[in-house]
């Protein structure tokens, strides 16, 4: 049998525009309806109309019908009529071979009233149920809820601690207890004090610290996000660095390895700047200048604020709150401010370790591209708080912030690519350094490709930030294009001893620990000579842990 000829598109067009004017004739409508009832009750169809004695009828069985049950195999089908009986004015539905089949009124054939039926079946389908109803909740910014969690009892326990006191009123003095009582680090004191109200009267009510207890046990299920719902403004998630000021003052002005400092009040916001600006470069790894509960879950912050109740000697807690690591970059910090204003400008930063930091580099760090400080954009200085990342920076190059940090300057047109262009822009000042040392340098060509070597990119001549952090060799790599005294030191060294170093990276202390305890210590035996503490210029050298030990034992 041939197949049926393809109607053309504009053929097409004009078949389905007849086909939408008959249907949307009223008498069509009619006729449609009152067939699609006997349709449905499957009973037999008159076709005569008016005094037409030559009446056609067909009768459509439950297998004709889309909406019944296919349960019936017989098909019954009845003549059209003669070809020379005039065409109907109305539409006749025709039951050949289980297709039915509409006549317009020019005598067309269109199959069109079937599928819209079919159509409509499915849609009144069930729907199936969602599959997102049946996936448990996996995500608590707060904390995942405990199952047996007894507050009650938790409050009971406050309670009787508040009874111990005047008028069932805590001080600042007596939070410490009260903190014990919430099963809450020691130090946590000074958030709870404030967050109750304490800060405002000078004491905390049993009434207001027990709702406010309560409230918190109900919405923050963790202890990261009970620290931060402490310390946090109203209606904030996150921590700023100034949120951090009455907790660190706390702990001056109460941990026993800095009792020597209480004398010396006016370094006393020297040193939390110092301890706010290292958990910013620890924590925030996001760069926001906002500590999320994500950042802070990710960190060993919370673990340090509880060592402090256990350990005396704030300096064995080197990764945020030691005093020696503070001394040091107070007195780097100092040597370089002549002014002693708490800014720098780059002629002063680039006297830093013997102006071994190239001249390009530091107009990178003056550029704003890795400072916080908007005096520095209009003044074109650096304040103490940026120094602290600067330092901690340059002294250990190892660490995810301190590559971020410099790949940051280096990046000249900030697409996250260290392009051959960026890395010759650099290293140009490096061979006129080496030139005036007597040095010949390295062509660039040579230098390049051993960085290549030294970087494995995963794209050729494309250093991305991935790169640097997968190679473990990032501080050669940077030394060699900004820092000509690292750089010439690691020239010196067996190539051997640095790859040893490499696979041996985590099981010694950092680079910044091992910097800050020669210095401390240089520093401490300058100190000795003079008298730069009595007259208020430097901040106290911290006693030995001996000495404190022996007081506390007394």
């Amino acid at each position: 049998m041939p197949s049926p000829q393809v109607l053309q598109p504009v053929l097409k067009m004009k078949v389905d525009e007849l086909f939408l004017n008959w249907l949307s004739e009223p008498t069509t409508q009619t006729i449609l309806k009152d067939y699609l009832g006997l349709i449905k009750t499957g009973q037999s169809i008159d076709l005569g109309l008016g005094d037409t004695k030559d009446k056609r009828s067909m009768t459509f069985n439950e297998n004709n019908n889309v909406a019944s049950k296919r349960s019936l195999t017989e098909r019954s089908s009845a003549p059209l009529g003669a070809p020379s009986s005039p065409p109907s004015t109305h539409t006749l539905p025709s039951g050949s071979s289980g297709n039915a089949r509409v006549v317009g009124p020019n005598g067309r054939a269109l199959r069109r009233s079937v599928s819209t039926k079919k159509a409509q079946v499915k849609s009144e389908a069930p729907v199936p149920t969602a599959l997102s109803e049946s996936i448990p909740k996996f995500y608590f910014p707060r904390g995942r809820p405990k199952a047996n969690l007894n507050i009650d009892g938790l409050i009971a326990k406050i309670e009787k601690i508040f009874s111990q006191f005047p008028n069932e009123r805590a001080t600042i003095e007596d939070m410490g207890k009260v903190a014990k009582a919430c099963e809450c680090p020691l130090y946590w004191k000074a958030p709870l004090f404030n967050s109750a109200g304490g800060d405002r009267t000078g004491f905390v009510s049993v009434h207001k610290f027990v709702a406010m207890w309560r409230k918190m046990l109900q919405t923050c299920h963790d202890d990261v996000s009970k620290f931060v719902h402490l310390l946090a403004k109203p209606g904030c998630n996150y921590l700023e660095q100034d949120d951090f000021i009455p907790f660190l003052q706390d702990v001056v002005n109460s941990h026993t390895g800095l009792a020597f400092l209480k004398e010396a009040s006016d370094f006393h916001s020297r040193y939390i700047t110092t301890v706010a600006q290292r958990i910013f470069y620890n924590v925030n790894r996001s760069w926001s200048g906002r500590i999320s509960c994500s950042e802070l879950r990710k960190s060993s912050f919370l673990q340090n604020v509880a060592l402090l109740e256990q350990e005396e000697d704030v300096n064995q807690l080197t990764e945020f709150f030691s005093y020696e690591h503070f001394y040091v970059i107070y007195c780097k910090f100092w040597e370089l401010d002549t002014d002693h204003d708490l800014y720098i400008d780059q002629r002063d930063l680039a006297r830093h370790n013997d102006q071994a930091i190239s001249h390009k580099m530091i107009e990178r760090i003056f550029s704003g591209t890795v400072t916080r400080d908007r005096r520095l954009r209009k003044d074109g200085r650096l304040s103490y708080a940026d120094f602290v990342w600067f330092l901690i920076s340059e002294e250990d190059k190892k660490t995810d912030t301190s590559i971020e940090y410099w790949f940051r300057c280096m990046d000249l047109d900030g697409d996250g690519v260290l392009s051959m262009y960026e890395l010759e822009y650099f290293y140009e000042e490096q061979c006129v350094k080496l030139e005036t040392m007597a040095i010949e340098p390295l062509p660039f060509e040579d230098c390049l490709c051993q960085m290549l070597d030294l970087v494995k990119p995963e794209v050729d001549g494309k250093i991305t930030l991935r790169d640097l952090k997968m190679c473990k060799l990032s501080h050669i790599f940077y030394d060699t294009f900004f820092n000509i005294e690292k750089y010439l030191d690691h020239e010196q060294k067996d190539p051997f001893s640095v790859v040893r170093e490499a696979e041996t990276e985590g099981q010694e202390i950092s680079d910044w620990e091992k910097y800050a305890a020669e210095e401390y210590d240089i520093l401490v035996a300058e100190e000795t000579t003079t008298d730069q503490y009595n007259d208020g210029i430097l901040p106290p050298v911290a006693p030995p842990v001996v000495v404190l030990t022996c007081l506390s034992l007394e």
